[in-house]
């Protein structure tokens, strides 16, 4: 549930379960002892007691026993590394969005641990926003949610009165990274608002060609599925600031390498991706005035879709090059809500990582575990600079031609993991290819080897992990 001032620890004068129910929801499960140990059996139960679950109270004794014993990692590495030159505590950013609209927003990030923030694109249009702006995509009593939908622009603000809090940040947080993002309509408002950001004292300009929902055509991702557009407006600005320009990809085009390689040709410094992509809901909660409309979709949804568009810029040889001597650098955005999220793009080439929709479900917090993850991680592995990690799993990609069809895994099934549910069996039956019996009176599902094509649909189904992996044969013919 993760909630605000959490009864349960409030109940634990010695630890903190609320802390460990954060941290296990977060993929750091293996340090979440350190909030539960000191808290004798007592308190554990007067937690339980004070949880405030929707559904039950969630049973923290019994998390207490299962992390018994894990320890944090001692002496973690740092997680600084240099995006466009710039050096970063972390590779973590607010993304450009409603999570970072004025000073006191961002500050509050700022000292939660953020490392810095793409501010709320800035533009001299006057927004208007709608009522209501979000909706959600989630499963039926559960208020988490796996896709999220909005219909948000640009910041409301005066032109003049983001720029200033721009420069009240950077007064304040020098060492922390300000990033203006910016929308214009034409050539001279990009050169303006790009002059107005450098002014500013801002680190960077982010060019946003990518925003779906603009109610003005010419602007957002209209500019980032014409790859001439994103040419001319990012040479102009460029051609004005000293500044690194990272101007901000769409999805909404079938090959993203085509914009990127124009933002590259005209000397960016870097390209984010993705931003939201046109989705439809049909729930009446999401409707305006009882209208819907095609708006941007977010969330863990997306974050397959942004991998690959990452990939793909990745992968592109012109961008493994050198661009008038600096490396061509990546922000990645689209779904992150754990650390292994933004190990993901890492590995993929990504220097830099922006979050936005985990933050509005989960607040600024969320920085705690996004580090300590990627820090554990790390130290496990003994990897000492974050740098050495970015990219490090593209050679493990092929294209579809070269993938090895001579060979099968077959899957395994563990007797006292199975409870017998059969769902393995059902997929098999009506979504694979008939290769799992099922004994009812014994509840145990049977393998036919010579029906198995090794799909693995099967142990994707299995709720308990009790379907496993053989090794790599050769297929008999």
């Amino acid at each position: 549930m993760l909630c605000a001032d959490a009864p349960c620890s409030k109940a634990c004068k010695n630890g903190d379960p609320a802390r460990a129910i954060r941290a296990i929801r977060f993929d750091n499960e293996a340090v979440a002892a350190q909030w539960l140990d000191p808290c004798s059996d007592a308190e554990l139960q007067a937690a339980e007691t004070a949880c405030i679950h929707y559904d039950r109270p969630i049973r923290i004794r019994e998390l207490a026993k299962a992390a018994k014993g894990t320890k944090p990692q001692k002496d973690l590495p740092s997680l600084a590394i240099d995006f466009c030159g710039i050096p970063c505590e972390n590779p973590f950013f607010l993304a450009s969005s409603a999570i970072c609209t004025n000073y006191e927003m961002v500050a509050r990030a700022f000292d939660a641990g953020w490392a810095g923030v793409f501010y709320k694109t800035i533009c001299m249009e006057d927004i208007r926003e709608v009522s209501p702006r979000f909706d959600a995509v989630n499963e039926p009593g559960r208020s988490d949610f796996f896709g999220f939908r909005n219909m948000e622009q640009l910041s409301e603000n005066p032109v003049e009165v983001d720029f200033d809090i721009l420069r009240r940040l950077k007064k304040d947080y020098p060492s922390k990274i300000v990033v203006a993002s910016i929308m214009g309509n034409a050539e001279t408002e990009w050169i303006t608002l790009a002059k107005m950001a450098e002014e500013a004292g801002v680190d960077a300009v982010e060019l946003n060609f990518s925003c779906p929902q603009m109610k003005l055509a010419g602007m957002g991702s209209d500019v980032g599925q014409n790859s001439e557009l994103v040419l001319f407006y990012t040479a102009y600005v460029k051609h004005n600031v000293k500044i690194p320009v990272i101007p901000k990809m769409t999805p909404n085009i079938t090959q993203i390498n085509q914009p990127a390689m124009a933002a590259y040709f005209a000397s960016a410094d870097a390209v984010s991706a993705i931003n939201t992509i046109k989705s439809v809901t049909m729930n009446i909660r999401g409707a305006v005035a009882d209208k819907k409309t095609i708006s941007g979709l977010s969330g863990r949804a997306v974050k397959p879709i942004a991998l690959r568009h990452i990939l793909e810029m990745a992968k592109n040889p012109i961008f493994t090059a050198t661009n008038n001597g600096k490396r061509f650098e990546l922000s990645g955005i689209g779904g992150i809500e754990t650390w292994r999220d933004a190990l993901e793009f890492i590995q993929l080439g990504c220097s830099n990582v922006q979050v936005c929709t985990a933050v509005m479900q989960y607040g600024y917090r969320i920085i705690d575990d996004l580090v300590l993850g990627l820090q554990n991680y790390m130290a496990e592995r003994g990897v000492e600079h974050l740098s050495d990690l970015v990219g490090e799993e593209l050679p493990n990609f092929d294209t579809p031609t070269n993938l090895d069809r001579d060979t099968i895994v077959y899957p395994t099934f563990d007797r006292e993991q199975c409870i017998g549910c059969g769902r393995c069996y059902t997929s098999c039956q009506d979504g694979g290819h008939q290769a799992i019996t099922f004994d009812a009176d014994l509840r145990q599902p049977h393998l036919d080897g010579k029906r198995c094509v090794g799909c693995h649909l099967c142990r994707l189904v299995c709720p308990t992990g009790a379907i496993g992996v053989a090794k790599r044969i050769a297929k008999t013919k």
